[in-house]
């Protein structure tokens, strides 16, 4: 059936039969054959001059329509190498399912096409039994009402890439000028194809070159508007702007204890902190310096996308940029973003330095005026004025001691507020100390103790307390303060704003000028007990503050010792023998029982300068 259907000489010879052809047929013919080589010339010409691929294909298929003079013509190009032909162009068609149509690429005449890479033919494609049909295609070629079929082969060298088909609604043959003509016209058809191609190939490659130059434009505008940011004294504000202007979304950036800095609210959804879902994100990018992204499945109405770069200096963490977007960002997005993280940590080394060079001129300052002896020299507060501050107006020295922080973090946040009390805020001999102006004492402790816990977010001890002395240095307030400090911490007590006036009861303990006092008072009660303990090795003082804290209940005493009950009542017998029968008396035992708070608050003080 295949031999006979694609015989060449089977069509001339059908063409040659009649011995009674005129010379006028003969003529008629070869003016054809003319006009359409001369038609076919002129659409290859015509061909070559056409862009892109569908354009091409399009011109290919009417084209071929006008020139074989079949009722239906058609394109099918394969997917991928000999799996499935799907149809391209068509001309002449009628039913829209045939313009949609895929076929297997080894059934059909398009399979003897590729199998013999040349032109096939059949007289009736639906009634052959000699090709392998396919129920899909055979159900469309059948609503189409297409009958005889032509396919010929569009080649890239041995490979077959597609194929041209000519069909009629009418069983008939296909002569071999036909198949010639089609043939021919399908081989100009697939070079101005494969040209049509490399022209599509080349047209996005010049538009991808012009996209990535347009890309690394932009990408140098916005690290120039960075750069202009650190020279201008710009801050993470402005760098906030500058990449939601450049990359949309919205950007949150973050300090070294990821508390927001800053955050644009251009975007629905809140701000997630590093340590809120980003955990993980945050330490890859810690660990790679590199953008790390992250999906929040659960936003509404659309998930969103959280892009999150550290900000580094070396292997110091000083904080983190995110934006978050409705799209994940590209790779020049992402870099944009580590940009951003340079210049961010550029800028808070920059701003570190300034900081700690002010912190360092306001500490120094802050030791000359706690330690400058009453009145203030002209020289001294002359420098404290070209800063704000009025040495001479100083009504009390507070100070402030954090569970976990160093005194420095708990300085730096003093200096943040220290104008609205028109204060000095540094370090001396270690602790986070401030002078301020208040004529409400009490309401002053409070509230720098709520604006330090607030803000540093863990527990704050604050005490402040008065400065009386006129002719003397400020070395006795900061003592009695940070004396204070020991005492609420060794009484369990870790988060409070206090003053000095609120501990009385230990008034010996913290104010240096009582220290003879409070020798007086332990000698007089316990003095003989401690030069027992001192003596023996003992600890009876020991002994009578869990007596007295476990109030007097010898059960709870001893197991609070982790000694027997007999130990116990021996041990309080010696200290009735050492200081008499007397010490249990209740107005005996009241003094006893303060000497001996005092005597174990004494080892939690430690050295101070006005020691």
């Amino acid at each position: 059936m295949e031999s006979e259907h694609n015989d060449p000489n089977a069509a001339e010879a059908i063409a040659t039969s009649n011995p009674t052809q005129s010379m006028s047929e003969a003529v008629e013919h070869r003016q054809r054959r003319e006009r359409e080589l001369a038609s076919l010339y002129a659409t290859a010409r015509a061909l070559t001059a056409l862009g892109d691929v569908d354009t091409v294909l399009s011109s290919i298929v009417r084209h071929a329509h006008e020139l074989v003079g079949t009722d239906v013509t058609y394109l099918s190009v394969f997917d991928d190498p000999h799996s499935q032909l799907t149809l391209r162009a068509v001309e002449g068609s009628l039913s829209p399912e045939f313009r949609t149509a895929h076929v297997p690429g080894n059934t059909g005449v398009g399979g003897r096409v590729v199998e013999s890479q040349s032109a096939f033919w059949v007289r009736n494609y639906l009634t052959d039994d000699t090709l392998m049909h396919d129920a899909g295609f055979d159900a469309v070629l059948r609503a189409e009402g297409i009958v005889a079929l032509l396919g010929v082969p569009l080649r890239d060298g041995t490979r077959v890439f597609g194929i041209l088909y000519a069909a009629d609604r009418v069983e008939r043959p296909f002569d071999i000028d036909e198949v010639a003509l089609l043939s021919a016209f399908a081989d100009h058809a697939a070079i101005a194809l494969q040209n049509a191609r490399l022209y599509e190939e080349s047209t996005q490659a010049l538009k991808d070159l012009q996209d990535a130059y347009a890309t690394i434009e932009r990408s140098a505008a916005v690290h120039e508007a960075l750069t202009r940011v650190v020279l201008t004294g710009g801050g993470a504000r402005e760098v906030a702007h500058l990449l939601v202007a450049s990359l949309g979304g919205r950007v949150a950036i973050y300090d070294r204890d990821d508390h927001l800095l800053v955050t644009t609210d251009n975007v629905r959804g809140k701000a997630d902190a590093p340590s809120d879902g980003l955990s993980d994100a945050l330490s890859d990018s810690r660990r790679t310096g590199r953008c790390a992204t992250v999906q929040d499945g659960d936003a509404a109405p659309l998930p969103q996308f959280h892009s999150l770069v550290a900000i580094l200096a070396g292997d110091t963490y000083l904080g983190a940029v995110v934006l978050s977007h409705l799209h994940t960002p590209s790779a020049v997005e992402q870099r944009t973003l580590e940009r951003a993280s340079q210049i961010l940590g550029l800028m808070t080394l920059k701003q570190n330095a300034v900081v700690e060079a002010e912190e360092r001129v306001r500490g120094e300052l802050l030791t000359e005026v706690i330690t400058t002896v009453r009145p203030i020299p002209a020289e001294l507060a002359a420098r404290a004025a070209s800063r704000h501050v009025q040495v001479e107006m100083f009504t009390a020295l507070v100070v402030a001691e954090g569970v976990s922080r160093r005194s420095l973090d708990l300085t730096r946040r003093l200096h943040t507020f220290s104008a609205e009390w028109s204060g000095l805020a540094g370090e001396y001999f270690g602790v986070a100390t401030m002078l301020i102006v208040t004529d409400d004492l009490d309401g002053a402790a409070a509230a720098i103790q709520r604006r330090l816990r607030a803000t540093l977010h863990e527990p704050i001890l604050v005490c402040a307390t008065p400065i009386t002395g006129l002719n003397e240095s400020l070395t006795r307030p900061f003592t009695i303060a940070s004396r204070c400090l020991k005492i609420l911490r060794a009484s369990g007590i870790d988060d409070r704003g206090t003053t000095s006036a609120h501990l009385g009861l230990y008034a010996t303990l913290f104010d240096p000028a009582r220290a003879e006092d409070l020798t007086t008072l332990l000698a007089d009660n316990i003095g003989e007990l401690i030069d027992y303990d001192t003596r023996r090795g003992t600890d009876l003082v020991g002994t009578l503050a869990a007596y007295f804290e476990n109030s007097a209940n010898l059960t709870k005493t001893s197991k609070a010792l982790h000694v027997h009950m007999n130990t116990l009542i021996k041990r309080l017998d010696r200290v009735s023998a050492v200081i008499g029968e007397q010490w249990q008396q209740p107005d005996n035992a009241l003094s006893l029982q303060v000497a001996v708070r005092l005597h174990s608050l004494t080892s939690v003080l430690g050295s101070s300068p006005a020691n």
